[in-house]
């Protein structure tokens, strides 16, 4: 089972710049091919979105309304995932998840592949 600990939220005015940290314990590679982690967020009266995926093998996905003012990274060594937010718009509000899947897979943008789900932290962008 994977703990998942999402940090860094908080309220900027837009063109700020957050960082989000995701902490993930527990078993979090499933197997040879590796596993996924990733960010997504919901709005209040949205469905939730996919923001960044990470491979553990490297590979990211970011959405295309980020692309540019969002990078996903990770530091294995800290098992931490982070996603460095800047440019900021009052459209970025959201509860942002971290997420973690406990299986392989070859794409990992996919919401379905995941199980393991942090609390959310919330960011607000003001304009």
């Amino acid at each position: 089972q994977v703990q998942v600990v999402e940090s860094g939220g908080g309220s900027v005015t837009a063109g700020g710049s957050l960082k989000l940290a995701c902490v993930a314990s527990g078993d979090t590679d499933s197997g040879r091919y590796g596993s996924c982690m990733g960010w997504f967020r919901q709005a209040p009266g949205k469905e939730r979105e996919a923001v960044a995926s990470r491979h553990s093998e490297g590979d990211t996905d970011i959405a295309e309304s980020v692309e540019g003012r969002f990078t996903i990274y990770s530091d294995n060594a800290e098992n931490t995932l982070y996603l460095q937010m800047n440019a900021l718009e009052p459209e970025d509000s959201a509860t942002y998840y971290c997420a973690v899947a406990s299986d392989s897979f070859t794409q990992c943008w996919s919401e379905a592949h995941y199980d393991s789900w942090g609390r959310g932290t919330q960011v607000t962008v003001s304009s």
